[in-house]
């Protein structure tokens, strides 16, 4: 019997895009990138977008900048009034639909049925916590046991699943359990994501619930190692490297490697989507950009002659969109302990946020001894990691 996937270590850059439908949200995650939009009615991110103009965006994506797959989300797309029109929209026109989500409303064996009977091809689920510390963080007595019931329901519509996690201080005491829950209901990958002040929460963070890296590195290592030794892809987004043991570098997200996961978001369509226009409900869509004048906008890249230059190939418009990512959306820096690093151009540092809370004092340069390969390729340490590849997708990622 097919598993509906296959492995490999080959990397290739990622055809998936994302969509937001606007901050509505039936939950009030404690670290939730957009809290303050989900729980302003009058701001304009808050509303629902109409069916068409997201079916106008998917198609965009689809058609222009030829992507295969897309991540939807809300706030909590599976309230979104029209859903199954939107995932049966983006099967018809060849972009494989994911919805991001708690999944608390896929209690409701029949919500399930009718996704999977629209074309849904999977859920990333967010999983922060369990029992009572989850309904706690996410601001609903039950929540845990309804998305435990919805995981129920995926296995039985056969809707397959991966799972998320941010790594809270909260969350760190249930992260084993998180990894067992993950190979026991059949997750076919566990993401741990670091609590960053996207969007919403930055420059306002205190501290409150922020794990430094360094209480962050032995309850992961052990979850890292646990999924390992069952077969299961787990992946790492925006901890330094030198926050890794070595044996899981190859687990290690940073901005540089993002476009290799192909569970992530092309940086090309993203530049695009992500703008406000594309995620509100007022107001008509931008045209199209291509990644190199999206790069142009920015400060590092926005020298006369970019657009232009011909020495500037597709892998380096990734690279710098990288470099812009962290750079000057987060504020990434180096310590002066990354100096001497030999990771240190495959890295992005330290998030700023993170180092106005705490320093950079757990930075520690990284020596290698059995170095190979292109020297800063960022596909360093990934391409040794398994992952997997949906069937849909084998013949170009394979």
């Amino acid at each position: 019997m097919s598993t509906g996937f296959s492995t490999t270590t080959r990397r290739v850059r990622t055809r998936r895009g994302v969509v937001w439908l606007g901050q509505t949200c039936n939950l009030r995650c404690r670290f939730c990138y957009f809290q303050t939009r989900v729980a302003t009615r009058e701001h304009p991110d808050h509303p629902f977008m109409s069916l068409e103009k997201a079916r106008a965006i998917c198609s965009t994506l689809r058609g222009h900048y030829g992507n295969t797959a897309v991540d939807i989300q809300g706030g909590e797309p599976t309230i979104y009034p029209r859903i199954e029109a939107l995932v049966a929209h983006c099967r018809e026109i060849g972009l494989l639909p994911t919805l991001i989500t708690n999944a608390v409303a896929m209690d409701d064996p029949q919500r399930c049925r009718r996704l999977k009977e629209a074309g849904l091809r999977d859920l990333l689920v967010s999983v922060h916590g369990l029992g009572a510390a989850y309904d706690e963080a996410v601001g609903l007595a039950g929540a845990h046991a309804r998305q435990m019931k919805a995981l129920d329901n995926l296995a039985a519509e056969a809707i397959p699943f991966r799972l998320n996690c941010v790594l809270a201080a909260s969350v760190l005491p249930d992260l084993a359990a998180i990894a067992r829950l993950a190979v026991e209901r059949g997750a076919r990958v566990m993401n741990f994501i670091a609590f960053n002040p996207f969007e919403d929460q930055q420059g306002g963070r205190t501290g409150q619930d922020v794990p430094r890296y360094s209480e962050v590195a032995g309850p992961l290592a052990d979850a890292l190692d646990f999924l390992e030794e069952n077969g299961l892809e787990a992946n790492v987004r925006y901890l330094p490297l030198c926050a890794a043991k070595p044996r899981h570098r190859k687990n290690f997200y940073n901005f540089q490697q993002l476009p290799f996961d192909l569970h992530e978001w092309d940086y090309a369509s993203w530049s695009w989507s992500g703008r406000n226009p594309q995620r509100r409900k007022d107001g008509d869509l931008e045209p199209p950009i291509t990644l190199r004048e999206a790069n142009h906008r920015s400060k590092l890249f926005g020298h006369e002659g970019y657009l232009a230059d011909p020495s500037v190939s597709v892998e380096d418009e990734y690279r710098h969109s990288a470099l812009i990512r962290a750079r000057e959306h987060c504020g990434y820096s180096f310590a002066p302990a990354c100096q001497a690093c030999a990771l240190k151009d495959i890295c992005d540092g330290f998030h700023g946020d993170y180092s106005g809370l705490y320093g950079a004092g757990e930075a520690h340069a990284q020596e290698l001894t059995d170095f190979s390969g292109p020297a800063g390729d960022p596909r360093r340490f990934i391409r040794e990691q398994v992952k997997i590849v949906e069937d849909e997708d084998a013949s170009w990622a394979l």
